[in-house]
């Protein structure tokens, strides 16, 4: 997090010197703009992340060819916030942009092809189309496993992506086989608070709690929350989702005065964090009157 505030300060300089010194289109002020919707975006404020974006992406499309690679990278950008803010067909919008830039001006096996049928994957899963998401993830993992060693990071993520088509569609054994594949890469790669490392245990303690093994859920999603409480700001939404998945494991226990702490945790930050109508505040404000309907 002060990595994010430290890096934003210096972009602010830069951009004070820039707006001052440069023409209005000038490639640099959209880069500087581009570094500052980046850091909003790490620390989760996605509409400030949007607005800045945005002005990167106008400058570009004035002054770049209509297949320049900083187009498509700035179509991506916009598109991860909206994913990020659960917007999945604008994000689809945007990656689909990217992508059709990358398809022209790439070889087949080139690694952005393979970020962008990630994305574009991710997009489809958020929208419930797991078969078309299966599709993308699939044109990814052909891409890296061709192009990198069997232990690199960007394998982890194809098999976890995977993992959580197999886990949304409800069949959780084949979703661990793939979340089992990312930890053993992971723990092997990684530093032990490494932000991956907690996605591995949440979705891992997400699969054991699709089979009702509630306790083995517990166990992983602690592991996430360790993680999260030390690396992450207190208002961020992945906490809010590891406090949310530690309060429906306990509801599944029937341990209800536990499960309406953490899911009053949960409704917190999403409050905080969300438009007011984002799904995800109706879905915690749902589970926490059931809670309190079963004390």
């Amino acid at each position: 997090m002060g990595d994010y505030s430290k890096a934003l300060e210096f972009y602010d300089k830069a951009l004070k010197i820039f707006e001052k010194t440069l023409p209005p289109n000038h490639p640099d002020l959209a880069t500087s703009y581009n570094n500052i919707g980046a850091a909003y975006s790490g620390m989760g404020d996605y509409s400030k992340a949007l607005s800045f974006l945005e002005k990167t992406l106008k400058i570009r499309e004035k002054t770049l060819p209509p297949h320049h690679p900083d187009l498509a990278t700035s179509y991506n950008n916009i598109g991860g916030v909206y994913y990020h803010m659960g917007d999945y067909s604008k994000a689809l919008e945007f990656y689909n942009k990217a992508l059709k830039i990358q398809e022209k001006t790439l070889p087949p096996n080139h690694p952005s092809l393979a970020t962008s049928y990630n994305n574009i994957g991710m997009a489809y899963s958020g929208m419930g189309g797991y078969s078309k998401a299966l599709e993308f993830y699939d044109k990814t993992l052909k891409i890296l496993e061709k192009t990198l060693p069997p232990n690199h990071p960007s394998l982890a993520t194809s098999y976890n992506n995977i993992g959580l088509v197999y886990d949304n569609m409800g069949d959780y054994s084949k979703a661990l086989e793939f979340y089992d594949k990312a930890l053993k890469i992971r723990e092997e790669t990684l530093p032990p608070n490494h932000p991956d490392l907690a996605i591995s245990y949440k979705n891992i303690g997400a699969a054991y709690s699709g089979m009702g093994d509630y306790s083995k859920a517990l166990e992983f999603y602690d592991k996430t929350l360790k993680i999260e409480e030390k690396t992450l700001p207190p208002n961020h939404l992945s906490l809010a989702t590891s406090y949310n998945n530690i309060g429906a494991a306990y509801s599944d226990m029937g341990d209800y005065s536990k499960a309406l702490s953490f899911l009053e945790k949960t409704l917190a930050i999403r409050q905080k964090s969300l438009p007011p109508t984002h799904p995800h505040i109706k879905i915690v404000i749902d589970n926490i009157n059931y809670v309190k309907k079963n004390m």
